[in-house]
């Protein structure tokens, strides 16, 4: 009697697998420590919990040996020796790589073909850190705890402090967001920033040094009903039972699907970099997009004493900049923005800052053709303002492989070989309307970002000056209304919607993942953001003509005082500050420190004392009554403009000039 196995049969190419080894050279870019413990389990040791992995960390080896045989079983109950599934991933990504982390860990034969997986393909080093949220940790969970674990130690939590929107000018808080709370209420782990590379590091050392081979290209392939071979750009050509396209925004596998298409271009570029910089509320904010017209900028802290940033500018693509560099042209296009904009650019380094153009490609409602499909960019590249294009891709190999498997489940089941095509369209329909909802959201929060108008009059030309009436814009306000609402109940569904369709992992939350006692005092109250400042409190001198003036900083001792005045007050209980200059009185100012907040009050002084706020506005405090004043305030002692100074809280202190010290004072003046 014949006899035929529930697995389709798979013939391999006579070509040979690449043997080439696959550096990752990202020791330096790494916590020392981190690195060399990555590096030991990868290189020397079992890969997780027992489990041992033959080779080096990342090495393509060759597969030439006969195909992974299981058992399978006849109608009438023998056994027969069965053939796993062989799939074919193009592209070594992050989603490649989680796809094929899911697909093994389901017990199928997979092969990774990566164009140069030591680049991280796309921007190589400078691409920086990626976002990990609730959802895509969730899945990574189901796929592999102890893989999961391992990218969860290497990330630096945000999602445990405040999120949001902030006018781009001033710095004021608009819209705050909390990814704390739609997490933990769901046992899900709280949103992290990881290292490109050391996400690929992990995630090829967790799949393994015989599934990846590396320069080989894909650039075409032929489907023709029992199997697919794909060509590489070497000439080599390789049999499976399905390929995955997971090889980005240009990807070669949709280009021989559906023909050559455009991507999309959002209408901006953007500039990004990594700086060496601490902000003084680094424990409060995780991290923060600053809104403007025509224009908007993302801040995140990313760990190790290091700030990310995007700038994004609207203009045509194709731009190239100055000869003077990069860095110029942000200060010139961001310049008159808070400081917590400018103090990241001053912040990097001119190599270190990168530009592109964003583009993203619209979702089709048809994701692959029989035995091939895409996952990631390659079917729904999307503009990074929501952080999800890399979650949206580990979402997506958690679906395959789950459909995969239970298509294996039911061909044991039925007796029949396994319903490769109708698993492909089963994956493409439960994500479709999650993504493409998510697509548009990132549209949408771009358009959101840089339409923002603070006041009335912003973008209206010959209208502008209507902007010093500081009427608030119509938009603002109504917007406001419109995010405030909708904003929990869409975090609630991005971070949380897909967490109920995850397979095998339990519902509960780490003991990691702990925010700040003080965390939902701070979503009500921005005072108590402010007196969470972690920073030095100081004037800086400001304006044309600084030269006389010292840097001063202030105390936070409630029972230590400072005051301003012409020539030095020995007999003050306090600090003193001389300032010799002929618009400040001899006692001029005091400056005090109560319950977590800075005072200034006028002493009756002849020509008074001024408060310009980052907006512009400036006034005249009353004399003798306690005047708050902020981080980025100007304080003016006197007229004219001589005696300015620019409020600055920072984790550094700055470079002082000369420090000169009596009994109980501290005079600060310039050398």
């Amino acid at each position: 009697m014949s006899s035929s196995a529930f697995y389709t049969p798979i013939t391999t190419s006579t070509s040979g697998f690449s043997k080439t080894h696959l550096p990752i050279p990202i020791s330096k870019y790494l916590d020392g420590e981190l690195w060399s413990n990555l590096n030991h389990r990868c290189s020397f040791g079992p890969r997780f919990s027992g489990k041992r992995r033959r080779g080096s960390c990342v090495r393509a080896a060759a597969v030439e040996s006969s195909p992974a045989v299981g058992i399978g079983w006849e109608k009438d109950g023998s056994a027969v020796p069965e053939r796993r599934l062989r799939i074919l991933v193009a592209g070594g990504g992050i989603g490649g790589l989680v796809f094929a982390l899911a697909a093994k860990r389901k017990g199928f034969d997979v092969v990774v073909f990566e164009r140069d997986i030591s680049a991280i393909r796309g921007e190589g080093q400078y691409r920086g850190p990626i976002q990990i949220q609730s959802n895509a940790l969730a899945a990574l969970e189901a796929i592999d705890m102890d893989v999961a674990d391992e990218i969860m130690r290497a990330g630096c939590i945000t999602g445990d402090r405040i999120n949001g929107l902030v006018d781009g000018i001033s710095g004021s808080w608009y819209i705050k967001f909390d990814t704390f709370t739609p997490a933990v209420e769901r046992g899900l782990p709280v949103t992290r920033v990881i290292s490109r590379m050391m996400l690929q590091q992990i995630l090829a050392c967790a799949v393994g040094d015989d599934a990846i081979i590396n320069e080989s290209n894909v650039v075409s392939f032929e489907d023709d009903g029992n199997k697919v071979t794909v060509l590489l750009e070497n000439g080599k050509s390789y049999q499976g039972d399905l390929l995955v396209g997971a090889d980005g925004i240009w990807s070669k596998v949709r280009e021989n699907l559906f023909g050559a298409q455009k991507a999309v271009y959002s209408g901006y570029t953007c500039y990004t970099g990594i700086a060496n910089f601490v902000p003084a509320d680094i424990e409060s904010v995780g991290y923060r997009v600053f809104l403007g017209h025509k224009q908007y900028f993302v801040s995140s802290d990313v760990g190790g004493g290091k700030m990310q940033w995007y700038a994004f500018h609207e203009e045509s693509p194709g731009g190239v900049d100055d000869p003077s560099g990069k860095k110029p042209r942000l200060l010139q296009i961001f310049g008159g923005w808070c400081d917590n904009v400018v103090d990241l650019i001053l912040a990097t380094d001119e190599e270190a800052i990168l530009r592109r153009d964003i583009y993203d490609r619209t979702p089709k409602l048809g994701w692959g053709k029989g035995r091939v499909t895409l996952l990631g960019d390659s079917i729904h590249a999307m503009q990074p303002n929501m952080g999800q294009g890399g979650c949206m891709a580990i979402e997506d190999g958690y679906q395959l492989a789950f459909e995969l498997d239970k298509a294996r489940k039911t061909s044991i089941e039925s007796g029949t070989p396994i319903d490769v095509v109708s698993s492909l369209k089963r994956y493409e329909r439960e994500r479709r309307l999650r993504v493409a909802a998510i697509h548009g959201m990132a549209r949408m929060a771009a358009i959101m970002a840089s339409t923002y108008k603070a006041y009335l009059g912003d973008g209206l030309g010959p209208l502008s000056f209507l902007t010093k009436l500081r009427i608030p814009h119509p938009g603002r306000v109504g917007g406001r209304v419109f995010i405030d609402r909708a904003m929990p109940l869409m975090l609630n569904w991005v971070l949380g919607g897909n967490s109920s369709n995850l397979e095998g992992r339990a519902v509960c939350c780490r003991l990691s993942d702990k925010a700040n006692d003080q965390l939902q005092r701070w979503f009500e109250d921005d005072e108590a953001l402010e007196r969470a400042l972690d920073g030095e409190w100081f004037l800086l001198p400001h304006g044309d003509d600084t030269g006389a003036l010292p840097t001063i900083r202030l105390s936070r001792d409630e029972e230590e005082p400072c005051v301003i005045g012409r020539i030095q007050h020995e007999d003050f209980p306090g600090t003193s500050i001389a300032l010799p200059l002929p618009e400040v009185s001899e006692l001029h100012a005091r400056i005090t420190y109560r319950g977590g907040l800075f005072f200034v009050t006028d002493l009756r002084s002849e020509y008074g004392v001024w408060i310009s706020d980052i907006e512009g506005k400036r006034y005249r405090i009353a004399p003798n009554l306690p005047t708050r004043f902020r981080p980025s305030d100007v304080i003016e002692f006197g007229k004219d403009k001589k005696a300015m100074f620019r409020v600055k809280v920072m984790k550094t202190p700055p470079r002082m000039q000369e420090v000169t010290e009596t009994k109980k004072d501290q005079v600060l003046s310039a050398a």
